[in-house]
């Protein structure tokens, strides 16, 4: 072999692997960029799915304050209503005590609770 055919065999072969280097560089390029905009699509996807997230928490909790303002306000309701039943009893048995014409049995027919009982009796 001539001189001259080596050397253009080694420049061919050297050309070879510039362009196979060339090639795989650009290859790689490529699919970090694909891979760069698929991570870019992830986060978007993520960020919105953790905003919705916090949406549906800050909801649940809304809802969850006022479901125990309400039950707060059902239990002073029922205080109350349980102070008045106490007070008309009080006031149902003073009337009772003071009146001259009245019995203990008759006052216990007039109150309320008990009047509904007696009237299933009959």
């Amino acid at each position: 072999m001539s001189t001259g055919l080596i050397i253009a065999i080694a420049v061919a072969a050297l050309i070879v692997i510039v362009l196979i280097y060339v090639a795989s560089s650009r290859s790689q390029a490529r699919k970090r960029e694909e891979r760069r905009e698929i991570a870019g699509h992830h986060r978007d996807e993520a960020q919105l799915r953790h905003a919705k997230a916090e949406k549906h928490q800050a909801e649940a909790d809304e809802k969850a304050a006022r479901a125990r303002r309400e039950a707060a306000e059902a239990e002073e309701r029922a205080h109350a209503a349980r102070r008045e039943r106490e007070a008309a009893e009080a006031h149902h048995e003073h009337a009772a005590e003071v009146d001259p014409d009245g019995d203990a049995e008759r006052s216990a027919h007039h109150d309320p609770r008990t009047a509904e009982t007696e009237e299933r009796r009959v």
